[in-house]
């Protein structure tokens, strides 16, 4: 399952999120890509006041504030769907 990370340099939010990511890698198959939403036109439009945002293949787009186990929830199912 592939799940997209926008974010942008120097967003602490945006580290805290990969943060909780990187703990969750062991319990849930997942691939991280991460995208600078300064290096896209249309991203940077898009989620310019917004981030950090989670794009979940198969499941949620989240936005932040981010809650633990909202996050866990959304990663499980959406993992769920990509096994079935």
């Amino acid at each position: 399952m592939r799940v997209t990370l926008y974010s942008r340099p120097g967003c602490h939010l945006c580290d805290d999120l990969k943060a909780a990511l990187a703990a969750l890698e062991g319990d849930i198959a997942f691939t991280l890509v991460e995208r600078n939403i300064e290096d896209d036109p249309h991203d940077m439009e898009r989620y310019r006041y917004l981030i950090p945002v989670l794009d979940i293949e198969n499941g949620p787009l989240l936005y932040p504030p981010f809650d633990w186990d909202v996050l866990t929830d959304a990663l499980r199912a959406a993992s769920m769907k990509t096994d079935a």
